[in-house]
């Protein structure tokens, strides 16, 4: 078992860009409404970003739970019963800066995103990390599609981290994240983080009546004990969209190796479907993860182990500035056997249920209120709880 007042070990060694939840549809909206915009010969650039700030409140209380649990005292409370934190809420604080221009019959765009952290554990020391999680180009045109290269998002696992009510919120304010990082909305309680990966990505033009194809080569990650292989980890998304109605399915699939800890290798092999609907001020979105390796936080950081994820949202709009919502999720390992045991504490699920409030001060000004409640549980009966709650908000520019 692992120690309450700690971390596990596995959250430990996951690469800490992986507790980060993406900025992407931020950032395009910062570009895009009220951006620096800077024009010379056939170059457009534009200069954005993104600031925030929650004032977020746990308590936590109940049994001990090894491996990833949100809720418990060492990632959920810091290593406290309770914790307060004034940080960055899913989303991060950064500077995005867009370019674009046409050259021999070519669309030619690209992104270069930074971004940093609000709150940390010092008055004293230097707040000075930064992620360039974004440094892309792209090349194409509407009758052949676009090719993407450089560093962005993954594929997998997009549909529902982009259209998480708590994308401008803080979903579940896990302080061990928060103090240093960001919150974790529904990661690792609903669906896996989608990862900020080396990337090769095809996106189709739309076909077949509002059908989308994304195909990407993404450049193949560690975890934990494990080891990447030579070849890349393949991810593919198949969407459709109309009439207020969009569809997708989507799959990951990557080769891991025993670095060496005597555990075996192992395909990590995961699916996605999902779906989401709006009409006038009502929007539903239900999403499901299923795979060997799937991972509750990230890729493979559970090794081999079978794993799932589900998401359920509902919003309403009660005026053009006023939107309330709730949603839950739930991910969990499959199955209890001896290397889930040994790598992960027995652990069995995350789960968490979000209520908020979001108002549109401005066009440009959200605020934000949300409780929320979390619960981990592992295959030994064992369940620690996680209650807290955040107010604040976030600005594009």
């Amino acid at each position: 078992m692992y120690a309450p007042s700690t971390p596990s070990k596995q959250f430990r060694r996951a690469p800490r860009r992986l507790i980060h939840a993406t900025a992407l549809a931020a950032a395009l909206a910062a570009a895009q409404a009220g951006a620096v915009e800077i024009q010379s010969g056939d170059w457009t650039v534009d200069v954005g970003g993104i600031v925030n700030a929650y004032a977020t409140s746990v308590s936590c209380s109940g049994d001990a739970v090894g491996g990833p649990a949100i809720a418990g005292r060492g990632l959920g409370c810091s290593g406290e019963s309770s914790k307060t934190t004034i940080g960055n809420g899913l989303l991060p604080s950064g500077l995005v800066t867009k370019f674009k221009t046409s050259q021999d019959g070519l669309e030619i765009g690209g992104t270069i995103g930074i971004y940093a952290a609000t709150a940390t554990s010092s008055g004293l020391a230097a707040n000075s990390g930064v992620d360039v999680r974004q440094a892309f180009f792209t090349i194409g045109t509407a009758e052949a599609g676009t090719l993407k290269i450089g560093r962005d998002y993954g594929v997998f696992g997009s549909n529902p981290i982009l259209s998480d009510m708590t994308l401008l919120g803080a979903g579940a304010p896990v302080q061990g994240t928060q103090r240093g990082r960001v919150t974790l909305g529904h990661i690792g309680a609903g669906y896996t983080y989608l990862g900020t990966y080396g990337q090769m990505t095809y996106v189709s033009p739309v076909i077949g009546g509002g059908f989308t194809f994304t195909g990407a080569l993404v450049s193949p990650v560690d975890s934990g004990v494990y080891a990447s292989q030579a070849g890349p980890q393949y991810q593919a998304q198949l969407a459709w969209a109309g009439n207020g109605f969009k569809a997708w399915i989507g799959a990951k699939m990557q080769h891991f190796a025993d670095a060496g800890a005597g555990t075996g290798g192992f395909a990590e092999t995961a699916a996605e479907i999902g779906a989401s609907y709006s009409a006038g001020p009502f929007a539903v979105l239900a999403n499901y993860q299923e795979g060997k390796g799937l991972g509750i936080l990230s890729d493979g950081d559970q090794g081999p182990v079978k794993g799932r994820n589900y998401f359920l949202q509902g919003t309403y709009k009660v005026s053009d500035k006023l939107k309330f919502g709730i949603n839950y999720g739930e991910s969990r390992n499959q199955d209890d056997n001896a290397r889930n045991t040994a790598l992960n504490a027995s652990f069995k699920s995350n789960a968490n249920l979000t209520a908020g409030l979001y108002y549109g001060l401005t066009k440009s000004i959200t605020l934000a209120g949300e409780l929320g409640d979390t619960r981990s549980k592992d295959y030994l009966g064992n369940t620690a709880k996680m209650f807290g709650g955040s107010f604040g908000g976030i600005i594009f520019f």
